[in-house]
């Protein structure tokens, strides 16, 4: 939705119904993640994209019916439907979006939801988007879950707490969700299907360190969606001049101002500094946190003279374990450029579990997990 919300946003204010389609889950190769969003207005304009072009033409038919009937429907495009090639879904995958009519009855709470996201307020919104035939009213009903409250209903108060606990954990994380519930929420029932959009603020990239490599690694994290702040100790280094890019410049010793801060599994720390005055300590904290990635820069006589230094400090083999050291991906890097790549590509090879393989040089699914 975040893509076409100033859209569905300005039709909303002037009264006018939209349907949108939302990807709910997907397999293989599919062009688009979970969450991508295409609107059909009625002006019968498409804004945004749910497959990359794919099925777009099809769905816009879906959409121009929504708006005439206002009744929501669940729709599968890929290659195991008949009509495949007809749509345009030629890359392998498999998608499946819900398609509903928006308007202020359908969706009250959206003002407040939009002002939250643009706030970068964290909440997550779960939808009916399957339900079984004596239950099919309630296909469409929304349940805005905030860290603090919920705003809607999903039917019954079972199924909002039920859902509420279940979302507060994909919000954490950060991600989306398909969850299956029986028709009153039970855990380990079937029959009703909830997609849970989260939209968490951007996690969280710290740079420590105020040299050519962390001017490189922030603006390579800025594309990659990261809020990225750069601390150094020394004022003269670390000035906004110097780093344009960043969110953030902090002049601090980095140990402690890290410990300061909220780190969760979204979290990835870069220690640039290969200074042990400043990178043993830093470790030392960010070892010990929650953060999903963290890494340090030096050869590998530096890497070793690192680790006995963090093991005289008392840090545990388990925490030494989780060290990307040195960082980044052997890639032949050189260039402070270079090396950013490097260790952006390190960066998401441990969030999503990619081999670091060459793509021609493996067999299977290219996403790790997704089914042959």
């Amino acid at each position: 939705m975040r893509e076409v919300l100033e859209d569905l946003l300005s039709a909303y204010r002037s009264g006018e119904p939209v349907a949108m389609a939302t990807v709910v889950r997907t397999w293989k190769s599919a062009p688009r993640p979970a969450g991508a969003a295409m609107l059909v207005t009625g002006d019968h304009e498409a804004v945004g994209s749910v497959s990359g072009g794919c099925v777009e033409g099809a769905l816009f038919d879906v959409g121009v019916e929504i708006l005439a009937d206002g009744l929501p429907r669940y729709e599968k495009y890929g290659v195991s439907d008949d009509e495949a090639f007809g749509v345009g879904l030629t890359c392998g995958g498999i998608i499946e979006v819900f398609v509903e009519r928006v308007d202020r009855q359908s969706w009250p709470e959206l003002e407040q939801i939009a002002a939250s996201i643009d706030a970068q307020e964290p909440l997550a919104i779960a939808t009916i988007v399957r339900a079984p035939e004596e239950s099919t009213d309630r296909v469409g009903r929304h349940l805005v879950v905030r860290p603090d409250r919920t705003e809607g209903s999903l039917g019954t108060a079972r199924l909002d707490d039920t859902v509420r606990e279940d979302a507060l954990g994909l919000l954490a994380a950060g991600t989306t969700g398909f969850l299956h519930y029986g028709p009153q929420g039970e855990r380990l029932g079937e029959g009703l299907d909830v997609f849970v959009a989260s939209f968490a603020p951007p996690a969280q990239m710290f740079v420590f360190g105020a040299i050519d490599f962390s001017a490189a690694l922030v603006r390579v994290g800025k594309v990659l969606g990261y809020r990225v702040t750069v601390c150094d100790a020394r004022p003269v280094f670390a000035t906004s001049k110097r780093f344009p890019d960043a969110d953030e410049v902090v002049v601090d010793w980095p140990h402690r101002w890290l410990a300061k801060q909220e780190i969760d599994e979204r979290t990835v720390i870069a220690v640039l500094t290969h200074d042990p005055k400043f990178d043993v300590p830093a470790l030392e904290v960010a070892l010990a946190s929650k953060a999903g990635y963290v890494g340090a820069m030096g050869s590998r006589r530096t890497h070793e003279n690192r680790l006995e230094r963090l093991r005289e400090a008392g840090v545990s083999e388990e925490h030494l374990a989780r060290l990307h050291s040195p960082i980044g991906l052997d890639l032949g890097a050189r260039t402070p450029e270079e090396t950013a790549i490097s260790i952006a590509a390190e960066i998401v090879q441990a969030r999503w579990g990619g081999s670091g393989r060459h793509l021609t040089s493996t067999d299977g699914p290219i996403h790790p997990g997704a089914p042959r």
